[in-house]
């Protein structure tokens, strides 16, 4: 975030909070704070846009584990710095499917205009119900927007989860899902054990 000239500062609740130049855009990690939890897992960064500098709440939220590939994030930072209007969006939903087919995702087969998993079914991106605490600018009960999670064994621990709440752009949304499924190697210096099996690995001396 320093690259894009984002500001950091250490906030009264013992986060990190990351602001761009226009104070239109934030990122916080929260994992120090009050860390709710997705999945099971603690909320470590909370990503945020405002309509106005000055204004009191964010238009929309998104909410991200640990464990969420550190490229994915990096790639939906940089597209969130590159739009003029971070808060508002054109496309529909369809735009991260569309992401997520051109990287051989399968759209399921009973949402087909709703959620798809990877080829090894080990992870998922849907528009579902928002789990609770995942705060919006648009008020209502029964608000939508799009999750992502990854479970390689069914029934065991999840390994990372995100929640985006309804308001963010659906193209926001679709960059995190193509960067999240991009077949290109990412350096680890260790795998989860529920993964092995599923990745191809190459080790470096």
């Amino acid at each position: 975030m320093s690259d894009l000239g984002w500001r950091m500062w250490p906030t009264s609740r013992h986060t990190l909070l990351y602001v761009s130049p226009d104070r239109l855009r934030g990122a916080e990690w929260i994992l120090a704070a009050y860390p709710f939890e997705l999945g099971g897992l603690p909320v470590a960064w909370q990503l945020s846009a405002r309509q106005h500098a000055a204004s009191a709440m964010p238009e929309w939220n998104a909410y991200f584990t640990t464990g969420v590939s550190y490229e994915a994030l990096a790639d939906l930072l940089a597209a969130i710095d590159a739009r003029e209007a971070p808060d508002v969006g054109v496309e529909g939903p369809e735009t991260v499917l569309d992401a997520l087919s051109a990287r051989d995702w399968i759209r399921d087969v009973d949402r087909p205009r709703a959620a798809a998993t990877d080829p090894g079914f080990s992870s998922c991106v849907s528009l579902e119900l928002l789990p609770p605490l995942i705060e919006d600018a648009e008020p209502g009960p029964d608000l939508v927007g799009w999750q992502a999670w990854a479970e390689p064994v069914i029934g065991a621990p999840y390994l990372w989860c995100a929640s985006f709440s309804a308001s963010v752009p659906h193209e926001l949304v679709a960059a995190f899902a193509s960067s999240l499924a991009s077949p290109v190697p990412v350096p680890r210096r260790t795998v989860a054990e529920s993964a092995e099996g599923r990745l191809t690995v190459v080790r470096c001396s």
